[in-house]
């Protein structure tokens, strides 16, 4: 099993989930974050005076697949969210070791 972590633009968050629903994940947390890459956030005028947004808007998917689907997982989110652009986001993958359903108390991949 393979927990993979999805930081992207909050715009792409309705593509990217209807293309994991659409390859068969069940399951997934979304959560609105705040942060920066490489570009270090922009400025920005307000009332003619200029300031420095370094946090930006994002959005963080986490979801744990199996093994099987995991590279189409990974393409289907890469292909919603992916603009070209500076701030299209990054994809973290790990490896877990163990999935256990509280309700049930079944474990691996039955449980996902």
């Amino acid at each position: 099993m393979l927990k993979i972590e999805a930081v992207i633009q909050p715009g792409k968050l309705d593509a990217v989930k209807d293309a994991l629903v659409e390859i068969g994940v069940q399951g997934m947390t979304i959560l609105e974050a705040r942060g920066h890459g490489r570009q270090k956030g922009h400025t920005e005028f307000y009332r003619g005076r200029e300031y420095s947004v370094d946090l930006l808007p994002k959005i963080k998917i986490e979801t744990v697949v199996a093994d099987d689907i995991a590279e189409k997982a990974i393409n289907a989110i890469i292909a919603a969210a992916q603009t070209g652009k500076i701030g299209d986001g990054k994809i973290f993958v790990s490896r877990v070791e163990e999935v256990i359903r509280i309700r049930n108390e079944e474990r691996g991949e039955i449980a996902i």
